[in-house]
């Protein structure tokens, strides 16, 4: 099995980065789902609801993040600013602290997307001084993890088997192929032992590293999304098929597996890297 790509996607719901090589670490790869978009309340917004936000286009280097649009001038901020103000956000059932990114953030936003329930959003930066774990029952005694803004593990692994398969049912009812973007996974393998494994519990070991998958992910409506548009040409597809493909007892729509760093912290993972798969925690 072999990684064909590596992907971080800095603000959550945002257009992701594609990297050749990163660095392992408890929460994820760097910077990955750092910042997120709330609303007055606090409360967290997806492409769930505003699937435009797949046409905002992150960049990072050594000391900013850029949020670009074609419609206006470029979003900066600083890697590395003094904040001291928290405020509460929350994310599914996790209610954290977080930084404001500030007034020009939000203006920035409601610029581009108006007002959201008639008020501006917000930026938020993820306050890594409270760590956000990894449910317990996810994990082995002694073990631990962490994440930030993702919805709740530190990787999400998809397999190009997978999505050929799925790809494979949609041909077959008339529907159009969809891309592996659309699934916006950190890690993705060319196949592990055939299309929909990684829904299962398994340990992928590779150069010096190894994680674990815990949890199949399953799917929401942010799949129908076209990334490249931020528009939602068929709200029913790839969903519907992939509920028919569901090889899991429960009911559902899954792709792609949720997983977490068993050992390897601070090492390197690249694309083109081999990886061995071994079924079970």
């Amino acid at each position: 099995m072999i990684i064909t790509a590596l992907t971080i996607y800095p603000v959550k719901a945002l257009g992701g980065i594609s990297l050749s090589q990163s660095t392992l670490g408890v929460t994820g790869l760097p910077w990955d789902r750092h910042w997120m978009l709330v609303d007055q309340a606090g409360r967290f917004v997806t492409q769930r609801q505003l699937p435009q936000l797949a046409t905002l286009t992150p960049a990072l280097d050594a000391e900013t993040l850029v949020i670009r649009h074609p419609s206006q001038p470029p979003l900066s901020i600083a890697l590395r600013r003094e904040r001291d103000a928290l405020t509460p956000v929350s994310l599914w059932q996790s209610d954290v602290m977080a930084f404001d990114e500030g007034p020009e953030a939000s203006e920035w936003l409601t610029s581009l997307l108006g007002l959201y329930r008639g008020a501006p959003l917000r930026l938020v930066r993820f306050n890594r001084q409270e760590p956000r774990p990894v449910k317990a029952k996810y994990l082995e005694e002694e073990e631990f993890a962490h994440t930030e803004f993702a919805d709740g593990f530190p990787f999400l692994v998809a397999s190009e088997a997978s999505l050929a398969a799925l790809n494979d049912a949609l041909r077959a009812k008339g529907e159009s192929p969809v891309g592996m973007e659309r699934f916006r996974a950190n890690i993705v393998v060319d196949q592990l032992a055939e299309p929909f494994s990684e829904l299962q519990d398994h340990r992928l070991s590779g150069p010096g590293f190894t994680l674990a998958i815990r949890k199949p992910c399953q799917r929401c409506p942010v799949i129908t999304v076209d990334q490249a548009k931020g528009t939602r040409p068929n709200p029913k597809e790839p969903l519907q098929t992939l509920m028919g493909l569901n090889p899991l007892e429960k009911k559902g729509a899954f792709f792609g597996g949720n997983a977490i760093l068993l050992a390897g912290e601070g090492v390197a993972i690249s694309v083109g890297d081999s990886l061995e798969a071994i079924p079970g925690r």
